[in-house]
This record gives structure tokens, sequence and C-alpha cells, in this order.
């Protein structure tokens, strides 16, 4: 991503469709979000003509009245009505935005959150995405790790047995297959993450090494395989710098330790009053935030009182599993520097 100050709001170059995400977490009712966009030519007066009139490209502003994001294809939808442009103002459009667009985002306010996401984007935009492979003798499954989540691409089951196993200490078909699945998702400079319990990891790690599609392999154990074992890797902060370093690793260890915390000795507490009191005593070392709660809620006051004491402040995503447990404590939590009375 990359973003400008222009003279009527902040232009977004979405590069990638983590952006999308992103700016679907800013984006709020009454923004005035203007872009390029297809629509049928006003001029024509017959209706019947009009409804088959070729659509032509201008640029609209819309004022913000729904906002629809797919997860499954990474499509957001900004739903309005048109407030400039050089046609049918008044009337209502729906703005596609996709990866190549640069849409300016106008706001009566920004938040402290909001511009903290742009910035943190921009930095994130050149971090290559991660690819898991969570398998054991039986069964893998294929995830890649966004800026904003685990994404599960694929399950495939060896259908071994027996003495057809014994026969097969190579891999054979059921290799190939995950292979295969992953020509299909590799990018330049992806790192790979093999992990499992058992011994087929390894020797999966020997087969996919002979292809040189990914210039780094991790190799890692874990107690269990499929989404929960790359969920265990990710909770427990193991493996390589740069898993630790991934924006969801950082999520997940900080929702992790918070959980210990609020578990064992005290120095984590959840809520928005708790954490909001605990911000205000200058108690809070860590501030965990789910973005859907900041798509809610004003908390930049909270937020400040914690910057203004040295603290941290990590926006989690619901995408994932260190989200989803935020969640369940109410979308916001507090690693505290001290116990409170």
């Amino acid at each position: 991503m990359k973003y400008s100050q222009t003279d009527r709001g902040i232009r977004i170059q979405i590069e990638t469709d983590d952006d999308i995400w992103h700016i679907y977490n800013i984006l709020e009712l009454g923004d005035l979000v203007t872009a390029s966009t297809m629509r049928r030519d006003s001029s024509v007066t017959d209706k019947i003509r009009a409804e088959r009139a070729e659509k032509k490209r201008m640029t609209l502003g819309i004022r913000v009245e729904k906002i629809e994001f797919s997860e499954d294809d990474l499509r957001l939808k900004v739903l309005g009505t048109i407030e400039t442009g050089p046609q049918d103002i008044g009337q209502h459009h729906t703005l596609m935005l996709e990866v190549g667009d640069s849409p300016i985002v106008e706001k009566n306010h920004w938040k402290e959150t909001q511009l903290e996401r742009l910035k943190r984007a921009a930095a994130d935009t050149n971090k290559p995405r991660m690819v898991f492979v969570s398998m054991d003798q039986d069964e893998a499954t294929i995830a890649v790790l966004r800026q904003f989540g685990l994404k599960e691409v694929a399950t495939i089951r060896s259908g071994r047995t027996g003495k057809q196993y014994q026969d097969d200490s190579k891999g054979g078909d059921y290799h190939g297959e995950i292979i295969a699945k992953l020509k299909l998702i590799c990018e330049p400079n992806m790192p790979l993450v093999i992990l499992g319990p058992g011994f087929e990891k390894e020797q999966f790690s020997d087969s996919v090494k002979g292809t040189n599609m990914f210039q780094s392999v991790f190799v890692y154990h874990t107690g269990q395989c499929g989404m929960q074992g790359v969920n265990e890797l990710m909770k427990k902060g193991l493996g390589a710098n740069l898993l630790r370093e991934s924006r969801v690793g950082i999520e997940m260890e900080a929702v992790e330790k918070l959980m210990e915390g609020i578990g064992k000795d005290g120095l984590a507490t959840y809520g928005t009053q708790e954490v909001a009191d605990a911000a205000a005593a200058g108690a809070v070392e860590t501030l965990l935030v789910l973005d859907s709660k900041l798509r809610e809620t004003d908390l930049d006051p909270v937020v400040r009182a914690v910057e203004q004491q040295k603290g941290n402040v990590i926006v989690v995503s619901a995408q994932h599993d260190g989200g989803r447990q935020l969640e369940a404590l109410g979308g916001m939590g507090a690693i505290l520097r001290y116990r409170l009375a």
C-alpha cells in the first residue's frame, strides 16, 4: 500500500488484496470515497436505450451508506449516494474497490488508530506472505499467512493404509499433490513453514527442497497437525524470526500473553471500562484492541493515554484464533505493568 495526502483527503493506492482489508477497517458510514468506476451514460434519454447503453469509465464521489467485505474473494463494495462527478448526482451507486484502484477517502475526522493502520499497512507491504504445510502421514493442510489472518487453502489426504504406507516411504503421490497445490499459490521470496507431529514433515521437506520453489524452508515440530498445529505454532511464538515478526504472529503471541496474565498472575485485565481505568492509572504496558471494535467505537482517548505513558498498542485482527479469543473478552484487553487494587 501507498498513501498520500491530497487537498480533499487521503489517496490510497491498493497494491495487494491485503490492502483491501485495511481499507475496510478504516472506512466508516458518512465518509466520501472518490474512485474510478463504470456507470451507464446518463445522456441517453430513451429509457430502454439507456438500460442497454454501454457503461463508461468515470470518477464518482460516493457518500458511504453501506460497506460490504467478502473475506473469501477479498472484494470490497462501497454503496452510497453520488455526491461528486459528471452525472447522476443524488442517485445510488456501488464502488468495487480492487487491486490497482487508488480511491480518495475523505472524513470529517481521521482517528489516530486509522492513520496508524495506514502507516503500518504501508510498512508491511514488502513483507512476503508465508505459506504453511501442517501435516502428518495421513493428511496435510495448506494455509497462507496474510497481514490480517490465516487462510486455509487446501486439505490433501494421503490415502495410505498398512503395507501401502510401508512401501511408500518417500511420499509418492501424497507429496506430489501437496507440491502441485503449492505451485498455484507460490510467490517470489515466499517462505515455507512445514510443521506437524511425527517424521512425515522431514520427508516432505526433502521432497519440496528438490523443486527449488522456495528460497527458505523451515521445519518445526508441533503436537497437532491441520490448522490446530498452525495456531499452536503461532500462539507460542515458535519458529523463525520471520514468523515471530509477522503481524499475525505478534498479535497471537500478545493475546496468548494476555490470557496467561488473566489466568495466572493477575497482570492483565479486559473489558472496555476496566482497560480504560488501567490506562488512566498509567498501568497499561500493552493495549490490545480488536479491529472490529475500533470500527464501532472511538477509542482514541484510551490509545492516547497508553501511548503517553510509553505503552504499546496492538490492533488485533478478528480473522485468526487470537482475535476470536480477544472477541470473547469483549474485544479489548491490557497487559499490565503492575497489579491494580
